[in-house]
């Protein structure tokens, strides 16, 4: 006779598994969710650090006068792009889908840079 399992002991094996991943679905989407955050803030901090290493390096007065040349977020970020690690050429394609950092005016005093989620604030 051989030894095998029955219809009944698979099917509760399935279910077990199917309950099993029907209660850890929401975790994995929630640490889906919480990694994207994470990882726009330490962008946004990274623009941060950026903007001061530009305005230690070419001075705060030459750092002031072409930043307020910069007529937007792209140009301002082409200033700072030379200081991050494996930069893109793009602003919007720094960031994480869905998140939008906005970069100060002004460099002098330094601020830091906004981060925007469908257009609500995330403080960081």
């Amino acid at each position: 006779m051989k030894r095998a399992f029955s219809l009944v002991e698979v099917l509760a094996a399935v279910a077990l598994i199917g309950i099993l991943v029907f209660l850890a679905l929401p975790n994995i989407v929630q640490v889906k969710t919480d990694s994207e955050t994470h990882l726009a803030v330490a962008r946004a901090e990274a623009l941060n650090l950026a903007m001061a290493s530009y305005v230690q390096s070419v001075g705060s007065t030459s750092a002031s006068s072409s930043w307020s040349g910069a007529a937007n977020d792209q140009a301002r970020y082409v200033l700072v792009s030379p200081y991050l690690a494996y930069a893109p050429t793009n602003l919007t394609d720094y960031m994480p889908a869905g998140y939008t950092a906005t970069l100060p005016t002004s460099v002098v005093p330094l601020t830091k840079a906004g981060l925007l989620k469908s257009s609500t604030p995330i403080s960081y």
